[in-house]
């Protein structure tokens, strides 16, 4: 694999480190209260057991606390009613996985429902439910299938990431794209433009290809991050280049037949399309309603087979694929991947485009619709046709969703807020034990919220210490910030240190970052004066949030002298939007 070489040494490294981890994840499990299944503050590095196959199960056997998953549930079958005028979406199914247990499973709405692109329904009589294995358009979720096609093809030898598209597609070098990498296909990093209209613009399948090929960048490779169909077109020719055979073939020859994805293809066959849910009703080009084949209209012009879309799935089949990856590579005795590749998949190579975290054609770490469940390796994709996949390797854990939200329009709306509220209601099923006793302070996770906690006023005649732990899981823009008042009226922010795992560097007045999973021991001085009142204040924007904020372990000297210990006299707090909770 030449070209490969540095990432080779990376995936080394990355081995001994998750072989390091896990053997502190295993000590983690074998103390009291340490077992991984149900916490959140337990992330677990490297891999799960390659022997790690889906099981059903409930969500108090793994530990989680099923309230939250059933919230979401309940939200997002309410997305599925009008309000006002018309649903979010007219149906979904999800599906929860954590350590390998199905933890939960629903069907809610519709797989057909409107007649036309106006929205009048179908008599009911003619409308068809959703049900736990419709079959989805997933969209741009095929991308992900297309990279892992590449990924067979660099461990069989015949590609290198690091070298050129042109080595392998010699017309692809042409108008500035000679040194255009198969890893910035990968990564969004070419230059290439989103998009193009293949099926308006080229009258057959050869000069839609050759269009993308020959497309010229609009901006510098490697200089920006633009997400591009383009990129995976190019890389479905280069797999059936290389390959020698159909994008759809070789994709069911190393990943779906050997994973026994039944119901995970391209062009689904005519006896399925009662079970597969319809998408929108179209008139440029004039298609009518879709359903039973590809709503991408470029993919759809080249025949329902092409490396950005195409796929048909359901949610039980994309478990398996992210079983597949939290494994390492192994499914069910089958090995798709090597461990040292999907390592280096889930590897962020977009560093120089912060909050564009990429790796090889997985997303990685995206809050908006990942929502709790992010973190620098939570990888996954989102389909335009509303679906997604997160796959969260520090927590073992699956969430998919699956809409059909362009039916019958596109102009409905956008399902990011299922995706994110789906993701978080698992999130909050896990646990995170109090760092000192037998609970801790909580500000629940919200948007636009300000929670406080305050002290009764203290008298300090030299310097304050204040001490506490923190856990800290929200995104840049939602804070946890200690102030003092000396007259209840005008809060002064205390500059604090934070230590442990993913703590900001040096002193700050505000606390947030998400990926880490740890507890912060954090410790801050205040001025001394009579009538000191000291509050910890949570505060959220308007959008997105992560697992939330916990304080515990409060305590408050002046020197020697113990001003508050909120171990022993708690009930002195007083809080406004905390609670103490027990996880």
């Amino acid at each position: 694999m030449g070209g490969w070489k540095p990432g080779k040494l990376l995936c080394a490294l990355l081995v001994v480190a998750a072989s390091a981890s896990s053997a502190v994840a295993v000590a983690e499990q074998s103390r009291p209260g340490g077992r991984a299944e149900g916490r959140f503050d337990l992330p677990q590095a490297g891999f799960a057991p390659a022997s790690t196959v889906l099981r059903p199960g409930s969500p108090e056997q793994v530990g989680l606390d099923p309230g939250p998953i059933r919230e979401a549930d309940a939200a997002i079958a309410g997305w599925t009613r009008p309000s006002p005028a018309h649903p979010l979406f007219s149906g979904a199914v999800t599906l929860l996985v954590h350590h390998g247990v199905v933890v939960d499973r629903t069907a809610t709405g519709q797989a057909l429902r409107y007649a036309d692109a106006a929205g009048t329904e179908l008599p009911a009589d003619q409308q068809v439910p959703m049900r736990p294995d419709t079959i989805f358009d997933v969209a741009s979720v095929s991308k992900l299938f297309t990279s892992v096609a590449v990924l067979c093809l660099v461990e069989d030898g015949k590609v290198a990431v690091d070298r050129p598209v042109a080595a392998y597609l010699p017309e692809f070098g042409v108008n500035g794209k000679a040194a255009i990498t198969v890893r910035q296909l990968l990564t969004h990093t070419s230059g290439l433009e989103p998009f193009i209209p293949l099926w308006r613009d080229w009258p057959d399948p050869p000069s839609r290809i050759r269009a993308v090929l020959e497309r010229a960048p609009v901006t510098p490779p490697g200089s920006t991050y633009t997400y591009s169909d383009l990129n995976l077109i190019t890389l479905g020719v280069l797999v059936e280049r290389l390959s020698g055979r159909t994008l759809d073939r070789f994709v069911a020859d190393r990943i779906t037949r050997p994973l026994g994805l039944v119901d995970t293809g391209y062009n689904p066959p005519a006896e399925k399309l009662g079970r597969i849910a319809a998408t929108e009703f179209q008139t440029a080009p004039p298609r009518g309603l879709v359903r039973g084949q590809v709503h991408d209209e470029n993919a759809w012009s080249l025949g329902g087979v092409a490396g950005h879309a195409g796929v048909f799935s359901t949610a039980a089949d994309l478990a398996v694929l992210g079983q597949m990856v939290l494994n390492g590579g192994s499914y069910g005795g089958v090995r798709v991947l090597r461990p040292e590749t999907v390592a280096t998949m889930l590897t962020n190579y977009n560093a120089a485009f912060p909050g564009d975290d990429h790796g090889l054609g997985f997303e990685l770490d995206q809050r908006w619709y990942m929502g709790g469940l992010s973190g620098p390796r939570t990888a996954g994709h989102t389909g335009f046709t509303g679906t997604s996949l997160v796959i969260d390797p520090a927590s073992r854990s699956i969430a998919v969703l699956l809409t059909n939200r362009v039916h019958p329009t596109r102009e409905w709306g956008s399902v990011n807020v299922a995706r994110e509220r789906l993701a978080s209601g698992l999130s909050l099923a896990m646990a995170v034990r109090p760092r000192v006793g037998p609970d801790a302070w909580w500000a629940p996770p919200g948007d636009a919220t300000t929670a406080t906690l305050t002290t009764p006023a203290l008298t300090a005649r030299r310097p304050m210490r204040v001490r506490f732990d923190a856990f800290v899981d929200t995104e840049q823009t939602d804070v946890l910030v200690l102030e003092s008042s000396t007259d209840g009226q005008v809060w002064t922010p205390v500059a604090v240190r934070a230590t442990g795992p993913g703590a900001p560097v040096g002193r700050t007045e505000q606390l947030a970052g998400s990926g880490h999973r740890s507890w912060w021991r954090v410790d801050g001085d205040v001025p001394p004066g009579r009538d000191v009142t000291l509050r910890w204040r949570s505060t959220t924007d308007s959008r997105y949030t992560g697992r939330g904020i916990a304080v515990d372990a409060i305590v408050v000297t002046d020197g020697d002298r113990t001003l508050l210990n909120g171990e022993k006299e708690p009930h002195v707090l007083r809080p406004l939007g905390w609670r103490p909770r027990t996880r």
